[in-house]
């Protein structure tokens, strides 16, 4: 009986911490640069988009960065750090 109990706590399980799902709502909603730079979607370009004028829905069409206090957050919702 000690033997089964001192292998099941061995020293890699012990150590190992689970893992940490990604936020399954902020995975669709940014994504990566190559330089690791958190991309965003712009707010307002969904719906009720007839008062709005040609250049302020061609302007919500970009992509944005996120703002640098946000990154710490969002990171922590995609799992990366």
């Amino acid at each position: 009986m000690a033997r089964a109990a001192t292998s099941l706590y061995n020293s890699k399980q012990i150590n190992k911490m689970p893992k940490i799902k990604t936020n399954s709502g902020a995975k669709k909603r940014f994504t990566l640069t190559g330089t690791g730079k958190i991309k965003r979607k712009h707010a307002y370009h969904s719906h009720i988009l007839t008062k709005k004028t040609k250049k302020q829905k061609r302007n919500l069409d970009h992509f944005a960065l996120i703002a640098k206090v946000d990154e710490k957050g969002v990171k922590a919702l995609l799992a990366l750090k």
